[in-house]
């Protein structure tokens, strides 16, 4: 009873830090850009460049080198990935989408470089590149029937371009979500601070700490009391947004400027520093705090350019994307926190501690499992390294971690199908640990030449598979 007890305060304590340090300021606008590509985006624009008979050789770099801008983790893609395959986007190109940004986006190779040398950036960027290009090509393959099928009753006329006032409306909420996601010493500069007197303050966040306890070694961030007052912030959001924005296609009614203000406070409040002091709350206004809400200044006078139909439309099909991924994205955190409790890392040298095939599934396993955010792996990857991993089953957890987790993998299923999802999962896994192992047989000592022997014999297995695939009967759509 005890241990189940322990599991379920994990759990919770999972979700709670989830919610408080990671959703508002990547998820949240993820979900509105996510929205105006669903509403305000012509659909012949996504297929003219992603579609499945755009070539390949635009399709599969213009689908990675969108997903290197993006510093998002494995469910803050979701909305992103939703949007550009609803519009019309083939299955692989949207899939290599799905890969790349969490795997190799710019700030999380970068990051990389500084924690663990440019050995292990290097490795991350190349291996990333060529097996996401390479997954989506074999789902495509797979799965070429149903994509052949969804495309047939979709109809587009030529020339339909993203017109200027929507590609301004994207620009300024995609600077939203860098704004609120880059750790650039700039936006973290202080312009003002102040400390307002609350001795109650302490007692309060040593309370917090009891509760929802910070434990480096499994991930877990705790709970401060800004973030409590988010996730507060968060519940009157759903309120308002209930109605506000879920009856918005019937036409705006007065809870829609509500939910849209409560959510634009919310933004701005999550960029604000506080920190609890012996002596009171200590306020950190920063120049991230000023962009946040200059941008969401903007995004009014910006939207307004639109007809109020369109906003209508953007604002449901965020709000759908909403009832879609967010239910799903609760469970698998919340199932994270149980399943994490029993993982030792005390575990982590003795099973991967050498490059072994079983060491690199398990560092798979361990970036399913021991999900963290996006950025936060990296750390965890220190910590691993710095426990006794070895370098190639690590290189296997920096590819898997950001790609896969259980919430990530519901959220997929219910976007494109179980039987596309655990295919999608099953590659991911197989790939990341063939990047392990030969990541790991460079690091002790292995001739390149021998390497490249044995990648090119990979590659043409691959390539065998995926002839072999073409020439079968399709798979059909689930």
């Amino acid at each position: 009873m005890d241990i189940l007890l322990v599991s379920f305060q994990s759990g919770l304590a999972s979700l709670a830090s989830y919610l408080a340090a990671h959703v508002l300021l990547c998820l949240v606008p993820a979900f509105f850009i996510a929205g105006a590509l669903s509403a305000l985006v012509p659909q012949q624009s996504i297929i003219r460049f992603l579609g499945p008979d755009a070539p390949k050789w635009v399709s599969y770099p213009a689908a990675a080198g969108a997903g290197s801008l993006l510093a998002v983790c494995s469910c803050t893609i979701q909305p992103l990935f939703a949007g550009i395959y609803k519009k019309g986007a083939g299955l692989g190109p949207a899939i290599t989408f799905l890969f790349f940004a969490p795997a190799a986006n710019i700030l999380a190779l970068s990051y990389t470089g500084v924690a663990l040398g440019a050995d292990f950036a290097i490795a991350r960027v190349v291996l990333a590149l060529s097996f996401g290009i390479g997954i989506g090509m074999i789902m495509a393959a797979i799965f070429r029937r149903g994509e052949e099928a969804r495309q047939a009753d979709q109809t587009f006329s030529g020339g339909e371009r993203i017109s200027g006032k929507t590609l301004l409306f994207l620009a300024a909420l995609i600077a939203l979500l860098i704004a609120g996601t880059l750790k650039l010493d700039f936006l973290q500069s202080v312009l003002f601070t102040t400390e307002l007197p609350w001795t109650a303050g302490a007692a309060v966040q040593a309370q917090l700490d009891r509760w929802v306890p910070v434990d480096p070694a499994t991930g877990a961030e705790g709970l401060t009391l800004q973030g409590l007052m988010l996730i507060g912030l968060l519940g009157l959001i759903a309120l308002a947004a209930w109605r506000g924005l879920g009856k918005v296609d019937n036409g705006f009614n007065r809870l829609t400027p509500i939910a849209l203000g409560l959510t634009a406070l919310t933004l701005v409040f999550a960029a604000l520093g506080i920190r609890v002091t012996e002596n009171g709350l200590f306020f950190t206004l920063t120049v991230r705090t000023v962009t946040i809400a200059l941008l969401c200044a903007v995004l009014w006078p910006l939207a307004r350019r639109f007809e109020d139909w369109d906003v209508q439309q953007w604002l449901w099909e965020t709000w759908r994307f909403v009832k879609i991924i967010f239910p799903l994205l609760i469970v698998g955190v919340f199932l994270v926190g149980v399943i994490r409790n029993f993982i030792e890392p005390a575990w982590i040298q003795k099973i991967a501690g050498t490059n072994t095939l079983s060491a690199n599934m398990a560092g798979v396993v361990f970036g399913v499992f021991m999900y963290f955010p996006t950025l936060v792996e990296v750390p965890i990857a220190k910590m691993f390294l710095s426990l006794g991993m070895h370098p190639g089953p690590l290189i296997a957890y920096l590819m898997a971690d950001p790609e896969l987790s259980l919430q990530s993998i519901l959220i997929t299923s219910a976007i494109i199908g179980k039987l596309k999802a655990w295919t999608y999962v099953g590659l991911v896994a197989l790939f990341s640990t063939v990047a392990g192992l030969a990541y790991g047989a460079w690091v002790d000592g292995m001739s390149l030449l021998i390497l490249a022997l044995l990648i090119g014999g990979f590659v043409a297995l691959l390539v065998t598979t995926l002839h072999f695939i073409g020439r079968a009967k399709p798979v059909p759509a689930h």
